[in-house]
């Protein structure tokens, strides 16, 4: 039987705030160190591996982890969710996104049909349009191939895709596998719709509307903007128009739309890349076939996180140091930096993941907890990073864990030697200074230049971004946040916060304000 706890009340949590803390600066420096960084290291799939050695755990923190990860039944919540147990107890529903890449346990049979086909089913069918697109048996009204698609799209349907896609562009370009170049449309500001519209041929463009309930407002002012654009370029928009959305919304069936594919209410907009929402523009710009590796990946790294022992677990071992480190070592953030350019937009899709799972105050029964929840997460990727917010991650008072990604080759496959070494080596000797730096710091008679250490990173190690690592890296990442919200009892599959301000906006839209509200209102001239 599964008992939703708080995390203050298990008493493996009462032991951890008693275990000995490690001293990071010494037990990373010199053989110690490289004993550490030998061992403290967890295979990942596809070549990835997870190394925890500048995290501030020992054995015997590692052991107590163990038995928190027990007595929070980590193994056992994961079960009965993808075994289609209702986990979303704020919305009363279950929570699927791991169906759309594998079948992890039981068949899960919702609404009267089986998920798993269901999720198949309109992945075969993207696919099937994307190969027609492909091969010039759906064209435009001249006859001519479709070469851009533009998702519309915000939050889950814009950051998760967008961040997919910038991380395989290069690789595809390389590989010969870029089919359409793909371009985003999220924000409400009309410059956004506006710069895109310049910079593409709207007559040789694909536009991916997505929109769950058929009623998001930026979204559908969005498709207005980009219709007008159309119609301007006297084209019928029908024809340039493709859906993703749920079967009930007033998208569903429209004759405006050239195709429709449909996702469900199982799956949050931040846990959709691998669904049609990442699916279709994915399949599109690069082929169906890469996005069936990219979702082999993620498939991989989920079947890794079935595991008891943490040590075999990279995603529930992640999750039990983050929550180590918030709740025993009183960290509130986490930077994510990985060294790679492009994972320039994984960040932004992360600090959504992150923040809108485990952003809450009350627990899954709706009772306030006394205990920190979800860090506030950001990051650019390195070496950029560096030379901006660094001086604070290095010598500001507060200490930010680090979550470190790199890759050994680059994906373009193009380099040179510049003062003996080549860039690649450059960027790979930068990431791993960088850690070695921030754990072991620097002594120094003069206080400027002085650094303490004691600063704890991990790093997610691979060969090459490609489509089955990136893949892996998603799910790792996902459900490091799924176990990490069990640990604090939440519900890690809601948003509230975000409705209040979208309440607000609809009244004043309607001049429907008084007090501050109204006094706003009037400054912006709305």
């Amino acid at each position: 039987m599964i008992n939703w706890k708080n995390l203050d009340t298990l008493d493996s949590y009462q032991e951890l705030e008693k275990v000995e803390r490690v001293n990071l600066a010494e037990a990373m420096t010199g053989e110690n160190g490289a004993e550490r960084v030998r061992k403290y290291s967890v295979p990942m799939a596809d070549g990835l591996a997870y190394n925890y050695a500048a995290r501030p755990v020992d054995d015997k923190v590692l052991e107590v982890l163990a038995k928190l990860a027990e007595e929070a039944q980590l193994t056992e919540k994961f079960e009965a969710l993808y075994n289609g147990e209702v986990i979303n107890t704020g919305e009363k529903r279950l929570v699927l996104h791991h169906l759309t890449r594998g079948q992890l346990g039981e068949a899960v049979v919702a609404d009267g049909i089986d998920k798993r086909a269901f999720y198949m089913e309109q992945q075969r069918k993207f696919s099937e349009l994307a190969n027609k697109v492909h091969a010039g048996e759906i064209t435009n009204a001249a006859g001519d191939k479709f070469t851009t698609v533009v998702q519309i799209g915000i939050g889950g349907s814009d950051l998760g895709p967008r961040a997919m896609y910038l991380a395989l562009e290069n690789w595809a370009k390389k590989n010969n596998t870029l089919k359409m170049e793909a371009r985003f449309i999220s924000n409400v500001d009309p410059d956004d719709a506006a710069a895109v519209l310049a910079s593409i041929d709207v007559a040789h463009s694909l536009f991916v509307l997505v929109s769950k309930s058929g009623t998001t407002l930026e979204t559908l002012t969005n498709e207005s903007f980009v219709k007008d654009a159309l119609e301007k370029a006297g084209l019928n928009a029908s024809r340039h128009m493709i859906a993703v959305t749920s079967e009930t919304s007033p998208l569903a069936k429209s004759d405006d739309y050239l195709a429709a594919f449909f996702m469900d209410d199982y799956i949050g907009g931040r846990y959709s890349s691998t669904s049609a929402v990442g699916g279709v523009v994915l399949s599109l710009a690069f082929g169906p076939e890469v996005f069936e590796e990219f979702l082999a990946g993620a498939a991989a790294e989920d079947a890794l996180s079935k595991n008891k022992d943490i040590l075999e677990n990279p995603a529930m071992l992640d999750a039990l140091i983050g929550v180590y480190e918030r709740n025993v070592l009183g960290c509130e953030s986490t930077a994510v930096l990985p060294y790679s350019q492009g994972l320039s937009r994984f960040p932004a899709h992360l600090q959504q993941l992150d923040m809108e799972s485990n952003g809450k105050s009350v627990n899954r029964f709706g009772e306030p907890v006394n205990y920190a929840t979800g860090p506030v997460i950001f990051g650019e990727p390195g070496t950029n990073g560096q030379h901006s917010f660094y001086q604070l991650l290095h010598q500001g008072t507060n200490i930010v864990p680090l979550q470190f990604v790199g890759f050994r080759e680059n994906q373009m496959g193009v380099d040179v030697v510049i003062q003996d070494s080549t860039s690649q080596q450059k960027l790979c000797a930068n990431v791993a200074a960088q850690i070695v730096a921030f754990a072991c710091g620097k002594a120094d008679e003069n206080p400027n230049k002085r650094f303490e250490g004691g600063r704890p990173s991990s790093i997610i190690i691979g060969d090459q971004l490609n489509p089955k690592t990136l893949g892996a890296l998603l799910s790792h990442f996902e459900n490091k946040v799924m176990f990490q919200g069990f640990i604090w009892n939440l519900n890690s599959f809601d948003q509230e916060g975000v409705q209040l301000g979208k309440v607000l906006a609809k009244r004043v839209l309607a001049h429907e304000t008084d007090g501050a509200l109204k006094v706003y209102s009037d400054l912006l001239h709305i």
